[in-house]
């Protein structure tokens, strides 16, 4: 790598870490605005409502809210940015220490969906756009509209009644059956919050059999909705590299076709696919509400919900900083694969 380029790509990373700063910076100051104009009294929340003055003057000037707007703004980022978010006013516990409990949870299922949405609907979309307006093609396009236009809760209703009320395939709401739910919390060490990977990694084939056996239907509806978003948007990039003259060239020069689709065509169309596949994936971390609730799974959205409901507002601005930082950290990522499946964008 020649100096220039190196100079040219320090400077690209350097200004894409300065913008996700920024843009944090950003998200930072939308919560914090929230927590000043909702109609809840931090204060309030806190003591509750039989607090005496006195009472009530010494928690603001603990909290820094007898401090002028733009210093209590700068006592929010620097505690946010050392992981401080903040203590939950139904727990009086740190929402960090709580939304480290329950992220794992949510990061479980989706990844599990996400990979079973990426393996089923990136070859889908291809073959269907090697195929326009074939049957296969119609059958793709119908079964990626149904995904977006059925409910999440209906399905997952629905998936339970079939899959587990009717034939016992799969194991019901929850991460384990209460039996190894006790044996793992004595058992297992948690390593990373994931229960599949946790159980792998102590050996514990009996409890994993268990957490799958929970997890896959709940994965598997969300990996319905991802695999037609995912497939879609395959189907229309492969159809636009497949009438470009380069594949037109291969074509003529007697090129497989398997070759033409998979090395060439794939090489360009992996560049905004990778886009669709984060946003895929940071979507259903911020977005399984309604799933987690119908399956009970203790993951991020139901906290955020069960939060909201009782209206504590650090856990609620807390959990929306967490999903605000995982999107910032999914386009960071997503733009350096850019830059390692296509090297003209350094």
């Amino acid at each position: 790598m020649t100096s220039d380029r190196m100079t040219s790509t320090v400077r690209q990373i350097g200004g894409t870490a300065l913008t996700l700063l920024v843009t944090f910076i950003g998200l930072l100051a939308v919560t914090f605005i929230i927590s000043r104009v909702v109609p809840i009294d931090p204060v309030s929340s806190i003591l509750g409502d039989r607090a005496s003055a006195a009472q009530i003057a010494e928690a603001r000037e603990r909290l820094g809210l007898d401090q002028p707007m733009w210093q209590q703004f700068w006592i929010y980022v620097t505690q946010a940015l050392q992981g401080d978010l903040g203590l939950s006013v139904r727990t009086r516990e740190p929402v960090a220490a709580e939304i480290a409990r329950y992220f794992p949870a949510t990061l479980e299922l989706a990844t599990l969906a996400t990979i079973l949405g990426v393996v089923v609907g990136v070859p889908a979309g291809v073959l269907a756009a090697t195929k326009p307006g074939s049957l296969y093609d119609q059958i793709v396009r119908l079964i990626g509209l149904m995904g977006y236009s059925m409910p999440v809760f209906w399905l997952g209703l629905i998936g339970l009644l079939v899959f587990y009320g009717q034939l016992g395939w799969v194991s019901g709401p929850g991460r384990l059956d209460a039996s190894f739910q006790m044996m793992f919390e004595f058992e297992v060490t948690p390593l990373t919050g994931m229960i599949l990977v946790d159980t792998a990694l102590a050996g514990r084939w009996d409890m994993f059999a268990n957490a799958f056996s929970h997890i896959i239907l709940p994965a598997s509806l969300l990996g319905y909705i991802s695999m037609a978003y995912i497939s879609r948007m395959t189907r229309s990039f492969m159809m636009n590299e497949l009438g470009q003259e380069y594949i037109t060239t291969a074509r003529v020069k007697g090129m497989p076709e398997r070759r033409v689709v998979w090395v060439h065509a794939m090489r360009n169309v992996m560049v905004p696919l990778i886009t669709v596949v984060a946003l895929s994936y940071a979507s259903l971390l911020e977005g399984a509400v309604l799933t987690e609730t119908i399956f009970a799974w203790p993951g991020l959205g139901s906290y955020i919900t069960d939060a909201l409901l009782v209206a504590d507002m650090p856990a609620v601005l807390g959990g929306t900083v967490v999903v605000g930082a995982v999107f910032i950290g999914l386009n960071m990522l997503s733009d350096l694969l850019y830059r390692l499946v296509d090297p003209r964008a350094l």
